[in-house]
């Protein structure tokens, strides 16, 4: 075999084993996330995660600043070396103590804007947040880009688990909203101690400004994208908390938590992955869309089927994990979960881009959807006036997204949006059969343990059912990979 055939074997087994690592660390992390949501609903109320919800919007902005930009220059820089991630360490990590200051002396302006005191200690405390993640921002950038993501499962499910349980503790002692708090805060932490253990890279005491400027010439434009991004988002947050409620706010952003948690748990395994294999085959074109075209189909073949039937059974769920006091998140889990479908083509049209260097045109596609994102969010606030609508407009904005994301991936690889509509019709035709059959049980007078039973039995025998007898291509190409594992360990297991 030649030697461009070993570099390709050798790139689809980090590829793939990265996937598998990487989503058992989203996998396992999500759902002792899932876990500690349900008992910290059921100990805490609407109000007391508002207080969390304001809070995380300025962390939220501030946290782009660390984690945007320096840390992907790095992933796709192919010659990085030890003066390149010490440099970026000591900018990263003195820029994030810089923005912890600012935050501190602005929390309680930001308090007495809300009118609500508890702000302030809330904030300065949950701060410290930035600059945790600004000590750790090389190592997570180092661990990507050599594809060592079983670190990041070790790392991530550590911190994932010691925080629950100390919120939990928390939480029962009557803590209230510092519950959220010390759940948030020592998960961070943990995770940062762990990784700092596990991974044997250390900055040494070497800074260049001519290197800084060259990964900063790369960067700035991630980050400015990033931030405006962010600082999009957040405004939605920040408007629903001032003109409604810290309590619809609450509703809103638990509302999203859950879809959220599925399509971040694929979406983020894909993009960790494919962003340093990308990188890696950034002057090869073909195969660069080939691995676009695979990274879409399987994404939204395993995604999609998992929002819509959480779409499908979010009323009796709620009511049987939450109770009924938040039986008002129903409806932005349905819409969320809508939203979360067409996360993935986008985010990969936008890995393809900043792998082949463009982050110019980053930036541009982000100004661009940002400004109509403006827009959308305008009319929803000041003509309709309310939250639902609000959550309506990001389902439209990103359906917009999708199309202008993969407009210029038709020019530089030849697979423009109705390609990529193409791939991706079958598997969502067959979610929404399936969706319909699973919601179609709530009709039925069963408890709502027999009601969810039930419907996640239905829906997954449905699903491969009809993925079968149309015979998929992803479902092919998932099955001839579990097959030739199967087959791998069996051999194995004789020896």
């Amino acid at each position: 075999m030649d030697k461009n055939g070993n570099q390709s074997n050798k790139m689809k087994s980090k590829v793939f084993s990265g996937i598998i690592w990487t989503f058992l660390e989203r996998t396992a992390s999500q759902s002792v996330t899932l876990i500690l949501s349900i008992i910290l609903a059921r100990l805490l109320s609407p109000d007391e995660y508002g207080v969390i919800s304001i809070v995380m919007i300025f962390i939220s902005v501030a946290n782009v600043f660390i984690t945007s930009g320096f840390g992907n220059a790095l992933i796709q820089k192919k010659n990085a070396d030890n003066l390149d991630f010490s440099s970026v360490f000591y900018f990263s990590f003195f820029l994030s103590l810089a923005l912890y200051i600012i935050l501190f002396f602005a929390a309680p302006i930001i308090s007495f804007y809300y009118r609500m005191p508890e702000l302030t200690m809330v904030m300065r405390v949950l701060g410290l947040y930035i600059p945790i993640i600004g000590f750790n921002a090389v190592q997570e950038a180092l661990v990507s880009k050599y594809m060592m993501f079983k670190k990041f499962f070790i790392s991530t499910l550590s911190g994932t688990i010691l925080s629950a349980i100390i919120g939990i503790i928390c939480a029962y002692l009557g803590a209230g909203v510092w519950a959220l708090v010390a759940q948030r805060l020592s998960n961070v932490l943990i995770n940062t101690i762990v990784l700092w253990r596990i991974v044997e890279w250390r900055p040494t005491l070497e800074y260049s400004f001519t290197r800084m400027k060259s990964i900063i010439s790369y960067g700035w434009k991630l980050f400015v994208s990033s931030l405006i991004g962010s600082l999009s988002d957040n405004l939605r947050n920040f408007i629903i908390g001032i003109k409604f409620s810290p309590e619809a706010l609450a509703l809103y952003t638990q509302g999203n938590s859950y879809p959220n948690q599925i399509g971040t748990n694929i979406n983020s395994t894909i993009s960790k992955v494919l962003f340093p294999a990308l990188s890696e085959f950034q002057d090869d074109l073909e195969k660069t869309r080939h691995i676009m075209r695979r990274a879409i189909k399987i994404s939204t073949y395993i995604m999609t089927p998992m929002l819509i039937g959480l779409a499908a059974i979010a009323n009796p769920l709620v009511k049987l994990l939450l109770t009924d006091e938040w039986l008002g998140i129903v409806e932005y889990i349905q819409i969320f979960s809508i939203y979360f479908i067409f996360i993935p083509i986008h985010t990969i049209n936008l890995q393809v881009i900043k792998a082949i260097g463009r982050s110019d045109l980053f930036l541009k596609l982000e100004i661009i959807k940002r400004t109509y994102g403006l827009l959308i969010l305008f009319i929803t606030v000041f003509f309709f006036n309310s939250v639902t609508t609000i959550a309506l407009g990001m389902v439209l904005q990103t359906l917009i997204s999708c199309f202008v994301n993969a407009s210029p991936n038709k020019k530089i690889l030849k697979y423009g949006y109705i390609q990529q509509m193409r791939d991706i019709v079958p598997n969502l035709v067959v979610s929404f059969v399936m969706g319909i059959c699973v919601y179609s049980i709530n009709l039925l007078n069963l408890n709502l343990i027999q009601l969810l039973l039930l419907q996640v039995i239905v829906g997954a025998i449905t699903y491969i059912l009809i993925s079968y007898m149309f015979r998929l291509d992803s479902f092919k190409y998932l099955s001839s990979i579990i097959l030739s594992k199967t087959n791998k360990w069996k051999l194995a297991f004789k020896r």
